[in-house]
């Protein structure tokens, strides 16, 4: 008799140096079913998955597709076998058309040309049949995160891939792409596809997944069905303990204004018009003010702008009453102004360099760090390390001395956080804090961000996740096409109403 699952990964344990990524896990996915994979940051989700994908070798365990044992040594393996992977990073020729990266490496040709014809049909008569609408000769760096994303579920399909691997798909979504992307993983189940799905956002698995397999620490908790469970007996699987989803917080109490943006104009890198007109705000010590709106409408060049990547076309920024507006980054943060970036890759970290550099980036330079002669003085780096690991649980398989690149993407994060909080800043600008982080790191990013409140500093908060707008900050500022329309109190408003602010369909006549 055939097996009832495509895909079986028995006893699977993956090492790597100081740390046991997979130890003893079985996953079973069955036919036509979404199986959701969940865990911790750093709990061996990826890893797992990129045993199945051949990108590593596991050192104990089998897997078998159909009822059989299969070897795969490479992706080139996997994809032979039917399974394909949507990676957390896209794997995109950023200068390449959608149609030419969906055919990369399996182009149709004859008599040594390529045929484009073929492929262009095939292409469109999957996008027709799963409602993933692209532009075939659009160029990669021109379109949308989520257009990136169809392509590369395109670029599954055209290689008839039937098992389909999601990892952390709607890390960089914003919530209509999400609602996309869950219609499109039910059109393709629906037609015989298997799909694994890597997450840790409860709502999404409970709303698309048939099962979900827990993982915690590298060990496997449970499979359940979704259908017979809750997201809070979910979320204690995953973390081992009850997650409090509410962030308590008492009433905050403002003091002194810490930074005044006035009429602040900043240039699209992408297009001709502003990203950022003639926006003025304020944040005071003692309170979260949070910038709110779909990706896109002018948050990142308003950061770039406050965190000096980016110059101002108009406008200026007061600091504690100082004009901020052409100093240097390092000025602005030896001034008690911190950054956690959006892009933890391009601006948060070196990622080739270990921890313990990482931690002490802006830094280095203070005599705790480095002597008279300019020499980095390692012991007191190494504790200092060390002493940020611990309290802000970092998790890496060789603690101070592991590379960055190495370690899964929720604890680089909290690297990042660490080392921003714990320079005591005067303003924190927190850019989406908690993308890609577990329910257990969010909430514990969350209580940090209160603690700096409630310490007397000012927080500015740069969120695209709905429940932490409205949860977290004190004050809502909504910005839509570069321009802040409208101010909430987070208290009185409703979701519904936020919405039709980040939409454009409704906007403040008084500006703040």
């Amino acid at each position: 008799m055939d097996s009832p699952y495509a895909i079986e990964m028995l006893h699977i344990t993956k090492r790597f140096p100081g740390i046991i990524a997979n130890d003893d896990i079985t996953l079973q996915l069955k036919r036509g079913e979404i199986h959701a994979l969940l865990g911790e940051n750093g709990a061996g989700k990826s890893t797992l998955m990129s045993v199945l994908f051949g990108l590593y070798q596991a050192e104990e365990g089998v897997i078998k597709k159909d009822g059989k044992e299969v070897q795969i040594k490479d992706p080139n393996d996997a994809n032979a076998l039917g399974i394909g992977m949507v990676h957390q990073h896209f794997k995109l020729v950023e200068c390449f058309s959608v149609l030419d990266n969906i055919i990369l490496g399996v182009e149709p040709t004859k008599h040594g040309f390529l045929q484009k014809k073929e492929a262009r049909e095939k292409v469109m008569a999957l996008s027709e049949k799963y409602g993933l609408h692209v532009d075939p000769d659009a160029i990669i760096e021109d379109i949308t995160v989520g257009m990136q994303q169809r392509t590369e579920i395109l670029k599954m399909l055209y290689r008839d891939n039937e098992i389909l691997i999601f990892d952390e798909p709607t890390a960089v979504l914003t919530p209509q792409e999400i609602e996309e992307l869950m219609q499109i993983m039910k059109n393709l189940a629906a037609e015989g596809k298997s799909i694994l799905f890597i997450s840790h956002k409860l709502a999404e698995i409970m709303a698309v997944a048939d099962r979900c397999t827990v993982l915690r620490k590298g060990k496997y908790i449970g499979t359940v069905e979704t259908k017979n469970t809750t997201v809070e007996q979910l979320s204690a699987m995953m973390v081992g303990r009850n997650v409090n989803f509410h962030v308590e917080k008492k009433p905050s109490t403002p003091g002194d204004v810490i930074l005044e943006v006035e009429n602040m104009t900043v240039a699209s890198k992408v297009h001709k018009k502003d990203a950022v007109k003639d926006v003025s705000f304020k944040v005071r010590a003692g309170e979260i003010v949070c910038i709110a709106g779909i990706d896109g409408n002018g948050q990142t060049e308003l950061v770039y702008g406050l965190s000096g990547l980016e110059p101002l076309k108009s406008g200026k920024i007061l600091f504690k009453g100082q004009d901020i507006t052409k100093a240097s980054i390092r000025k602005r943060s030896t001034s008690g102004l911190s950054h956690i970036p959006e892009d933890r890759h391009k601006h948060g970290l070196v990622l080739d360099y270990p921890l313990e550099y990482n931690i002490i980036l802006q830094r280095y330079f203070e005599p705790e760090f480095t002597t008279k002669a300019g020499f980095l003085k390692r012991k007191p780096i190494r504790e200092y390390a060390e002493r940020l690991i611990q309290e802000y649980d970092v998790r890496s398989g060789q603690g101070p001395i592991t590379i960055a690149r190495s370690m899964s993407g929720g604890n680089q994060q909290k690297a990042i956080i660490a080392r921003e909080i714990d320079k005591a800043p005067d303003l924190l600008l927190a850019v989406q804090p908690t993308r890609g982080l577990d329910v257990g790191a969010i909430e514990s990013v969350h209580k940090q961000l209160v603690a700096q409140r409630d310490a007397g500093k000012a927080v500015l908060l740069v969120s695209l996740e709905l429940d932490e707008v409205m949860d977290v900050p004190d004050r809502i500022l909504v910005m839509y096409e570069g321009e802040i329309v409208g101010e909430l109190d987070p208290k009185k408003t409703t979701q519904e109403e936020l919405g039709l602010y980040m939409a454009g369909a409704k906007r403040d006549e008084v500006k703040a």
